[in-house]
């Protein structure tokens, strides 16, 4: 099967440090191929892959240095990408709702897969405006803000089952993953660690619209003696630290559509405490995998439980539910309907209508 992958041109695919949507991307896109699909990916030109690579840009727009114009690389992206019919059989959109008004006026089908939140009020009259999209959600919380849209299925994120390699002895401190932001808490994270007495280490990065929050309200913070703070660390460098984490705390306090690093974290044995927002109960089974908790205080008390946490059940779990073959074949299951559907609507207007093959061509 023919097969655009259109990713974000933020980060390249797979990122080289933070950027969970590329790296969904790009997990998903060799997977497609290990499976003998012909898929195209549309990113950014430092991008690798075994696809076929449509370079829109040079560089990840976030690496770029100086002035330069970032709407016109999303603009060639749009074009060429989902502007263009019968170079696929099916366009696979990451774009959230980026790609909406060209993917309604494409005979190709397209699916959109929503990474981002859904709960802004802006973002009503938008999906009520194109509420035939064909979508993706990446957890059930996350489409409940506009719960009537066309969704077609919920597809967690996977990960290569060998990315990350599991560790029965965790060291002894507390560990923080992903951005520096607000709606992350990080604040809580230290404040967790200060009531426990356990060290927290912190590899995250800051975001220039976060800066200033960061300059403010956390940097003054990491100089308690319990603080390490990392910055920005690499795909390679989580498999130690998450596995030597006696822990992952996910002090997230706004409506998480999945969050990546916590089935990172699975994948390595580590738990995860984190507070009950979004998708969090989706991921993480309470008492089983680690502890859902409701703010500072239980989150507190729970990290003094982590030592009953079966560490080997963390990476079964993360096996059974969370690892790449599973999206892939989650999403092949949706591109047949699409098609199927597309199918049907032509061979009304057309006739007979050759079908595309969804096995593996290899």
């Amino acid at each position: 099967m023919r097969i655009a992958q259109v990713s974000p041109l933020w980060e390249s695919v797979p990122p080289q440090l933070y950027g969970g949507t590329e790296r969904i991307v790009s997990y998903l896109t060799e997977e497609l191929v290990r499976l003998g699909h012909d898929i195209t990916l549309f990113a950014s030109g430092d991008s690798i892959t075994t696809a076929h690579l449509a370079p829109i840009c040079a560089h990840a727009l976030r690496l770029n240095k100086g002035i330069f114009n970032r709407d016109a690389p999303m603009t060639m992206l749009l074009e060429q990408a989902l502007g263009r019919s019968g170079e696929f059989d099916l366009i696979h959109s990451h774009l959230d709702f980026l790609g909406f008004p060209l993917s309604r006026r494409n005979p190709t089908p397209t699916l959109a897969t929503c990474h981002g939140r859904l709960d802004l009020p802006e973002l009503q009259p938008l999906f009520r405006e194109y509420a035939e999209m064909p979508m993706v959600s990446i957890s059930d919380a996350q489409r409940k803000p506009v719960s009537w849209a066309n969704w077609k299925a919920t597809v967690y994120h996977g990960l290569p089952s060998d990315l990350y390699s599991f560790n029965p002895n965790p060291g002894k401190y507390l560990a923080f993953l992903g951005r520096i932001a607000p709606e992350k808490r990080p604040d809580h994270a230290i404040e967790i660690a200060k009531r426990t007495g356990i060290p927290l280490r912190i590899a995250a990065k800051v975001d220039p619209m976060d800066r200033e929050y960061f300059q403010a309200e956390i940097e003054p913070l990491l100089s308690h003696p319990l603080v390490e703070y990392l910055g920005e660390i690499t795909d390679a460098e989580k498999n130690e630290f998450l596995g030597e984490a006696m822990a992952l705390v996910c002090t997230y306090d706004w409506p998480e559509p999945f969050g990546l690093v916590l089935i990172e974290a699975l994948a390595c044995g580590t738990p995860v405490l984190a507070y009950r927002r979004g998708s969090i109960p989706e991921i993480i089974e309470d008492n089983v995998t680690g502890f859902i908790c409701e703010g500072v205080d239980t989150m507190a008390a729970a990290v003094q439980r982590v030592s009953e946490i079966d560490r080997q059940r963390c990476r079964s779990t993360f096996e059974e539910r969370f690892t790449v073959s599973r999206m892939a074949q989650d999403y092949l299951r949706v591109y047949q309907q699409l098609l199927m559907k597309n199918r049907e609507v032509e061979t009304v207007s057309n006739g007979h209508h050759s079908w595309p093959s969804l096995a593996a061509s290899a």
